[in-house]
């Protein structure tokens, strides 16, 4: 029993892995890019839903749709102020890859500068009784995590599969320069990509802060890169991947706690991304591909 309650622990935890790992993919699928700045967004949600709860005193409703909002406004921000000049002539990873950082450290500096640097505690963001099953008990976090994550994996397949912009995603993805010879505005399309994976982020960020009720500008560091892990687990620039990637990770670190020591988790999910780099570089559902010199 407790083993299963473990697993079921770890899943929760792979749901926000999970749609933070999204955010990664997408972005990768579409420009081959790194954003390491992508876990920030998840910081931004945190404190938007903060300041309009406790700082404003307006009701959830208010805060869950602002914060998305806000948060895919400022992934658009930063592709078009950080990414698109260099996304435009080509630039070297590296330099998008630095770039990302830099992002990454201003973002975490100015909501110190605003907020401070102590931790701020949330307020109760989603309140539901424990659902049982039998004499089996799951914690509200846990369900409501999974769920949540499920819909949305669901919505952005239908997004990306049955859309029009959808479809001018997989186009850009496939070919960038074939897609604008087909009259496709491929920087719309970048910009919709980021705007989607952030918003994306504040969900997450919203399951964070519901599980765990404190917020800090360095949140985003270690949770962005083990979403990292995960995307490159399930296999980057694919989604259901990214998915899988996630709920994997968050039940391995889940049992690693419970049977292992919690102070080496970190190190069992960095030495999971050596491995799989070492093993199968494309992940579990990604796909090696060829590229033409």
């Amino acid at each position: 029993m407790d083993f299963f309650n473990h697993i079921i622990n770890g899943l929760g935890l792979g749901s926000i892995y999970a749609l933070v790992a999204l955010g990664y993919t997408m972005v990768y699928g579409i420009v081959k890019l790194i954003n390491f700045a992508h876990g920030d967004i998840i910081m931004v949600g945190g404190y938007m839903v903060y300041l309009i709860m406790v700082k404003w005193g307006l009701p959830i409703w208010l805060a869950v749709p602002a914060s998305i909002v806000i948060c895919a406004f400022t992934g658009m921000l930063v592709e078009r102020v950080a990414y698109r000049r260099l996304l435009v002539h080509n630039a070297a990873r590296i330099s998008l890859l630095i770039t990302a950082m830099g992002v990454s450290i201003f973002l975490q500096n100015a909501f110190m500068l605003i907020f401070g640097t102590d931790p701020k505690l949330m307020p109760p963001l989603f309140q539901a009784e424990p659902f049982k099953l039998g004499s089996f008990e799951l914690a509200s976090t846990t369900v409501i995590n999974i769920v949540v994550s499920v819909i949305m994996m669901i919505g952005l397949n239908l997004l990306v599969n049955k859309t029009k912009i959808g479809k001018a995603m997989i186009a850009t993805s496939e070919d960038s320069s074939a897609a604008k010879l087909m009259g496709i505005n491929t920087n719309r399309v970048i910009s919709f990509t980021f705007a989607i994976g952030s918003a994306l982020a504040a969900v997450a960020a919203l399951l964070y802060c519901n599980t765990y009720p404190q917020i800090k500008p360095s949140m985003g560091n270690l949770l962005g890169l083990k979403a990292f892990v995960a995307a490159v687990f399930g296999g980057i620039g694919s989604i259901p991947g990214a998915m899988l990637g996630g709920y994997l990770l968050g039940v391995i670190e889940s049992l690693t706690k419970a049977y292992v020591s919690t102070t080496l988790t970190d190190a069992v999910v960095f030495g999971i991304l050596i491995i799989i780099l070492l093993v199968k570089p494309a992940g579990i559902l990604g796909k090696n591909r060829k590229e033409k010199v």
